[in-house]
């Protein structure tokens, strides 16, 4: 497939600044766990990044919303493949979170077709805990808590938590201008917890 006509089926990649490699981000307002605590005050998705600054300005927003209606067109593997076989590093939703079980299918055949790729999904979805078994090596699939300050769920093998100490944060971008630099530990499978700063 070639890149323009893969590009015509995923809509677009996300580059963030602050990260190695690609994303693609959907929108936040369809979470399915993350909408619900965005109404709990003190939840890691009550101050919600992704709904506010740039991501609410109406073209971002309405790329947001195609890049999800593609997630079902029946070549968006294939097209996904071709888009990011250059890259190093994949994180999925830097906006947004996995659907549904057929979407977590589709980024499992992702990865699995990729595997020079490392790729990071952070999700809030308890019930993907189900499926972690299939889920290719080279996918680390982060459990996020629900609260600021709150435990890391110790029952998935790789989570995140967020803190409002900075000396307790694990990811060391507040100190290196909001960069990941050379880290690279929410993509890797042997660190358990990553611990951001709240921000």
């Amino acid at each position: 497939m070639l890149i323009k006509e893969a590009k015509e089926i995923i809509v677009s990649l996300s580059r963030p600044s602050k990260m190695p490699g690609l994303s693609y981000s959907l929108p936040a307002a369809t979470c399915k766990t993350g909408s619900k605590l965005a109404q709990v005050e003190g939840s890691t998705c009550y101050n919600c990044y992704a709904k506010k600054g740039c991501y609410v300005f109406s073209n971002v927003q309405e790329v947001l919303y195609k890049r999800q209606a593609a997630t079902r067109h029946p070549l968006w593997v294939r097209a996904m493949v071709a888009s990011i076989w250059k890259t190093s590093h994949m994180r999925w939703h830097d906006s947004g979170d996995v659907q549904d079980l057929k979407h977590l299918a589709k980024i499992f055949k992702v990865a699995r077709l990729t595997p020079h790729i490392q790729h990071w999904m952070p999700t809030r979805e308890a019930w993907v805990k189900k499926y972690l078994h299939k889920k290719p090596a080279n996918l680390v699939i982060r459990f996020s808590a629900a609260m600021v300050d709150g435990d890391a769920p110790a029952s998935w093998p790789n989570t995140s938590t967020v803190v409002t100490d900075i000396k307790l944060a694990t990811c060391p971008a507040p100190q290196q201008d909001n960069k990941c630099m050379s880290c690279r530990k929410c993509w890797d499978p042997k660190i358990k917890n990553v611990a951001y700063h709240a921000h």
